[in-house]
């Protein structure tokens, strides 16, 4: 018997529904440094395709009314990955400048006891997003005691 080898799997991008393209696009350029590498504004059908150095990472569709739910299956959150605390710092600056709504005051740390850790707020449809160093975070407070900050929020 042959055993069968699976390849080996990485994310691609992620798509996201929003109410507003030209809002949403605008936030994701703004806040996060994304770059525009496609769109499509034909009628009814509107889409950007948002990434870094022409990779795609985002893809936004414009076909929801409404706010992000988290009554309903679907994304949890969408996180992103730095190389340290200080560009999490960074980026948290900026976002407060943008009067972005975050959802803990601050780094946070993933959890009592570890390293890695965060910043976590939300886009203009109040889709949650996070951005995270993966050591660096030790001091900072972990406001969900041992249950991941990321996970009940």
């Amino acid at each position: 018997m042959t055993a069968v080898v699976t390849p080996r799997l990485a994310t691609g991008h992620i798509g996201l529904n929003v109410s507003d393209l030209d809002r949403s696009v605008d936030f994701y350029r703004r806040a996060l440094g994304f770059e525009q590498l496609a769109a499509s504004a034909d009628g009814d059908r509107r889409w950007a395709f948002l990434g870094v150095d022409g990779k795609l990472v985002v893809t936004l569709w414009e076909q929801s009314n409404g706010a992000f739910s988290t009554e309903t299956p679907g994304l949890h959150h969408l996180s992103f990955q730095v190389d340290s605390i200080d560009q999490v710092r960074t980026l948290e600056r900026a976002l407060r400048e943008l009067s972005v709504t975050f959802v803990h005051d601050g780094v946070v740390a993933h959890r009592e006891g570890v390293t890695s850790g965060g910043i976590f707020f939300t886009d203009p449809d109040g889709i949650r997003l996070e951005i995270y160093a993966p050591s660096g975070a030790e001091t900072a407070p972990s406001p969900s005691g041992a249950a991941p900050t990321c996970g009940f929020f």
